[in-house]
């Protein structure tokens, strides 16, 4: 068995920038998506009380 050495690396630093584009690309498309979904705000107001005792005063 003989083994070769490779000894240019262009081809691998293509490669790796194509994936890296493409993941890029889908990566602000699902951004994008997601800034388009308009959700709805909560119609019931949460109120919570919060008991004197909790605070603490600091000098």
């Amino acid at each position: 068995m003989q083994f070769t050495r490779k000894t240019s690396y262009s081809k691998s630093i293509i490669g790796l920038l194509i994936k890296l584009f493409l993941i890029a690309i889908i990566f602000f498309g699902i951004i994008f998506l997601l800034n388009k979904l308009d959700f709805p705000a909560p119609q019931k107001t949460i109120e919570k009380i919060i008991p004197n005792e909790n605070f603490k005063i600091v000098k």
